[in-house]
């Protein structure tokens, strides 16, 4: 029997860990779409193929120095055995970290699957520094007396598309920092931060933007370097112990190749 302790037994040697450090958050989904039979199979998003397909989800914790990256922790999507959302799986790794792994990274990357009230609330009352997307459809408050208004009505000025604004999350208590980032290609991503410092700009955000992406280099090693998604037994245990001998492999790889 493996499990995301045996992970974390290998990583722990491996990683500089300080305040200056990242922890990344992001789920992956191990294609399973022609299989029927495989414990640990559910239909859900892979945003890796644009679409719901069938698959076992991994819902994983990476701490990043900046350059080098490891995965430290990682839970299983199956909700249908442990009842949990991958939120609560998300917050039970983070917790684990600060309190159990005692990790002394500070902030945490995430895109905006994880940027909940509850999520966001906890990261604070860890005394933690988040960078996460927003999706385009949450409301904000830029004063008492306006309201809450779309992400899209707020009005951007060259000072404020680079200083960013102070908002107001619907349900958060408190402030968070808001930018408006546009790509070459027109696209917009929102990026909100609890990062008090001042010298918080844009360059800033789109740095640790870039951080944040070191996740999916690890999605798509862990999946081409050591096929996390070539196993075909049914058994559910079979399919855990796979995936942490991938893992496993996979930090004999970075070893390695360090």
């Amino acid at each position: 029997k493996n499990t995301a302790r045996d992970i974390w037994q290998l990583a722990k040697n491996l990683i500089q860990d300080d305040i200056n450090g990242f922890l990344i958050a992001d789920d992956s989904v191990q294609n399973k779409q022609y299989s029927r039979h495989i414990g640990l199979v559910k239909w859900q998003y892979s945003g890796a193929e644009h679409d719901v397909v069938r698959g076992i989800g991994i819902i994983n914790l990476v701490h990043s120095n900046g350059i080098d990256y490891y995965p430290i922790d990682y839970r299983l999507f199956a909700p249908d055995q442990d009842g949990k959302t991958k939120n609560d799986h998300f917050q039970d790794m983070l917790i684990a970290a600060k309190h159990d792994k005692q990790i002394k990274a500070q902030t945490i990357l995430m895109d905006s699957w994880y940027a909940s009230v509850d999520n966001l609330k906890l990261i604070a009352r860890l005394q933690m520094i988040f960078f996460t997307s927003l999706k385009d459809n949450r409301l904000i408050s830029l004063s008492k007396q306006g309201g809450y208004i779309h992400l899209q009505e707020i009005p951007w000025s060259a000072t404020t598309l680079d200083q960013g604004i102070w908002v107001k999350l619907k349900e958060l208590p408190f402030k968070v920092k808001l930018f408006k980032l546009v790509t070459t290609k027109g696209d917009i991503d929102w990026v909100i931060t609890n990062c008090p410092d001042r010298h918080t700009t844009a360059d800033v955000v789109i740095k640790k933007n870039k951080i944040r992406w070191k996740i999916e280099q690890f999605h798509r090693e862990v999946k081409n370097l050591t096929g996390t998604e070539k196993c075909q037994s049914r058994k559910s245990r079979a399919q855990r112990n796979h995936i942490a001998y991938c893992y496993q492999a996979w930090l004999s790889l970075k070893v390695a190749a360090t």
